[in-house]
């Protein structure tokens, strides 16, 4: 009978060979037991200030006999002071088949943990970057120090929301933690998803991601605002689609939005 790779005792091994043997364990496990590995083990590792989150984990390579992590992209983007923004595709206006949501996200204890320009801009960037990974297509968005919206639409191919934002949250929470040297902080609380059935609904609700900036007093009109979707709408959309979306009310839309974010 084959004995299991972690099979027999462990308490003499070196920290190098454990590696080894954990590392021989995970490349045997099936699919299914590979994603409920993951489930247990990439939130203690978020919580540990590292990552092994999607296509953008933190990864391990042997050079000259040493091993080596290499850093999270998010984190040379906040530390270097630069993005690179991937824009989402021109506005569709339309519901999808497959589902469009409008979601809503928050720090923990409403904490303006984004407060400033590199923050925001990393913040934007990785929302476009995943929306686009996972196959989500964003039609708004806007993102502030404490908090975010979005709407988007769900692909034939996309993977899971929740999916999408535990990397989203887990990238950017490394990234400001190791920036500002908090690892282990408690970066993102909760986020709020509801699925738009009527068009009218939906555009009302593209609105008022656009505005949000405005309703929160922090410039006097939307394309002012760097880290939403108003000024790629304006530019992308035709005239007539930016006119007709900008004249629905937004004063009576339900949204979690009990924020004041700062600049």
């Amino acid at each position: 009978m084959a004995r299991s790779p972690v099979a027999g005792k462990s308490e003499n091994l070196s920290a190098a060979e454990r590696r080894e043997r954990l590392i021989c364990c995970i490349r045997a496990l099936s699919a299914d037991q590979l994603e409920r590995v993951e489930e247990l083990l990439v939130p203690w590792l978020d919580a540990q200030g590292q990552s092994m989150t999607g296509s953008k984990a933190a990864t391990v390579s042997g050079v000259e006999g040493k091993r080596i992590v290499q850093a999270s992209p998010a984190v040379h983007l906040l530390s270097s002071g630069s993005t690179s923004k991937d824009w989402a595709h021109a506005p569709v206006h339309r519901l999808a088949l497959e589902g469009t949501y409008i979601v809503s996200g928050a720090t923990y204890r409403k904490e303006h943990i984004f407060r400033d320009p590199a923050r925001l801009e990393l913040l934007q960037s990785q929302l476009l970057l995943h929306a686009k990974e996972f196959g989500w297509g964003l039609e708004a968005w806007a993102v502030f120090s404490n908090h975010y919206h979005f709407v988007a639409h769900a692909s034939p191919s996309c993977r899971k929301l929740d999916q999408m934002l535990k990397s989203f949250h887990g990238e950017t929470a490394i990234a400001v933690n190791k920036h500002d040297g908090s690892p282990g902080r408690m970066v993102w609380f909760n986020f709020r998803d509801t699925r738009l059935t009527f068009q009218q609904s939906y555009l009302a609700r593209l609105n008022y991601v656009h505005q949000n900036a405005v309703r929160h007093r922090l410039v006097p009109v939307a394309n002012m605002y760097r880290w939403c979707s108003a000024a790629w709408f304006e530019r992308t959309a035709r005239p007539a689609q930016v006119k007709t979306i900008y004249s629905l009310k937004i004063d009576r839309i339900k949204v979690l939005d009990d924020f004041e974010p700062v600049l």
